[in-house]
């Protein structure tokens, strides 16, 4: 809150820091319009958090398969063998188990622009984003990563 006093800024709920490539025309406490930034047909990079599902089971979290319900078997839906005995004598790292899933943050790269609107400084993107409505999301320009260029 003192920092945010000493430069004059009304506090609001959420605040982020971008980091600009160059901070000509940019002033302290400048309201950023969407327009400025991004124009109708640009393609970028949307991130967030996904939704969240809670602890979850093999089957659910990594698609496992489920074991027989029938003839007396008691594996309906547990995990099954989880490695070898004696050696190693021990789980190794990053074995798929069941545990949290979901509430990750997540990317979803080249998405297009399809329309802003100046008046209520909204960007209508096409695609999926992460999160659940109302999420906060993160929008920058695309990086277009190991695009062949054509010499000429």
């Amino acid at each position: 809150m003192g920092h945010l006093e000493k430069s004059g800024i009304i506090p609001l709920r959420h605040l982020q820091e971008f980091r600009l490539q160059s901070v000509d025309g940019f002033e302290s406490n400048q309201r950023l319009a969407v327009e400025e930034l991004f124009k109708e047909g640009d393609l970028v990079d949307v991130s967030g958090t996904t939704i969240g599902k809670g602890f979850q089971g093999g089957i659910k979290r990594h698609h496992f398969k489920r074991g027989p319900m029938t003839h007396g078997s008691k594996s309906h839906r547990q995990l099954g063998s989880i490695g070898a005995g004696t050696t190693p004598g021990r789980v190794y790292p990053g074995k798929k188990m069941p545990g949290r899933m979901g509430g990750t943050k997540r990317k979803i790269r080249k998405l297009k622009i399809v329309k802003i609107d100046n008046e209520l400084n909204v960007v209508m993107i096409k695609g999926a984003v992460p999160g659940k409505p109302g999420n906060l999301l993160r929008i920058t320009p695309a990086k277009i990563v190991g695009v062949n260029i054509p010499k000429s």
